[in-house]
């Protein structure tokens, strides 16, 4: 085969890709604009794919591949990028499925982040979760939120990532990031551990189970700021997960604790655009007085409608920012449907705008 690793890391750069997909049986492709398209060439071979992953998989991602079934980890592209990496195994047979990192780390307005997020995100205490399908940006959201804080603020940040994707250096704050299975193995045990390390700050790649759920919990309720993420869409459909992670017979102590010390969830997409690209559609839940009791008396089912009142506040929901990206041409019809939680509330209001180009898309 002519193509090496290296090469197929330069067409997504110079095509502008999010992900390079690699299996047997279709020539190696790439995700444009969220469509994926495939190089012109033969397809890959089962010698292909094993042969382009030992080009960047180490000898323990190798063992736990042939051990587990798959690996993840990062890597590097001279100077140019960072790719995350996940390799697994399809019939036999290796794939693997390579996410461009940006290399810089985007501004809040890059992002489209409101600016009284920045606000939030420098309490001194308390969770903030940002939240979202796979995909959907989360790594790229919070990596924002830690380069404010490090720009900002004096103050010692410990990640604890799966694998690491942004590289944080040192700015007025100490930045220190912790790996799975290099560093740490594993986000409960590192959790615990930090809580050591004197921090100010704890990012928790990814909150996967109840132990690493109550230890963020805790780590938040004694003092700490702490981000995590979770694979939910909306804030509602969080705290539900969140409680459910739980026996029942401590669900109204965790309902009590998130009452007390969650801070914010921001939910999220990545839209396919009109023309080329994407863009982050968010729906953002701030904690008041009204979503406190209601989480704390077992009616988040009314979340969401707290949200659409809450307007002046700071708060919105995720159908509401697909319709003003649709209102200003952004996305089309089509995709605002496709993302949104509530079909007939966004046709209803298309309806009200006296059918808007677009709708008959």
């Amino acid at each position: 085969m002519a193509l090496d690793m290296n090469q197929l890391l330069e067409v997504c750069l110079q095509q502008k890709a999010s992900d390079i997909h690699i299996t047997v049986g279709r020539p190696p492709s790439f995700r444009i604009s969220g469509s994926i398209k495939s190089l012109k060439m033969p397809a890959l071979t089962a010698d292909d794919t094993a042969m382009l992953m030992k080009q960047i998989t180490s000898e323990r991602g190798q063992a736990e591949i042939a051990e587990m079934g798959s690996t993840d980890f990062a890597i590097g592209y001279f100077d140019k990028a960072r790719f995350r990496v996940n390799v697994f195994k399809q019939k036999g047979r290796i794939a693997m499925v390579l996410r461009l990192i940006p290399s810089e780390i985007l501004t809040f307005d890059q992002i489209g982040l409101p600016p009284h997020i920045k606000d939030l995100i420098t309490r001194p205490r308390g969770l903030i979760l940002v939240t979202g399908p796979t995909g959907s940006g989360k790594s790229t959201t919070l990596a924002t939120m830690i380069d404010f804080l490090n720009t900002e603020e004096e103050m010692h940040i410990i990640t604890i990532e799966d694998p690491i994707e942004y590289y944080h250096n040192h700015k007025k704050s100490i930045v220190n990031q912790r790996e799975l299975h290099i560093d740490v193995p594993s986000f409960e045990e590192g959790l615990r551990r930090a809580l050591r390390e004197d921090p100010d700050v704890i990012l928790v790649g990814e909150m996967r189970d109840l132990a690493t759920i109550s230890a963020a919990i805790s780590a938040a309720e004694t003092g700490h700021l702490v981000f995590g993420t979770l694979h939910t869409t909306g804030a509602s459909r969080t705290v539900d997960r969140i409680i459910d992670v739980f026996p029942t017979n401590q669900q109204e102590m965790v309902r009590t604790q998130l009452a007390g010390n969650l801070i914010s969830v921001i939910s999220q997409a990545l839209v396919p655009k009109k023309e080329k690209g994407r863009v982050a559609a968010f729906e953002i839940m701030i904690m008041n007085a009204a979503i406190s009791n209601l989480i704390r008396e077992n009616k988040s089912f009314r979340i969401d409608s707290t949200i659409q009142t809450s307007a002046n506040q700071g708060m919105i929901l995720l159908d509401d920012w697909l319709f003003k990206l649709y209102q200003a041409g952004t996305i089309d019809f089509a995709q605002m449907m496709g993302y949104c939680k509530d079909q007939t509330f966004l046709q209803r209001k298309v309806q009200e705008m006296g059918g808007a180009p677009g709708a008959a898309e």
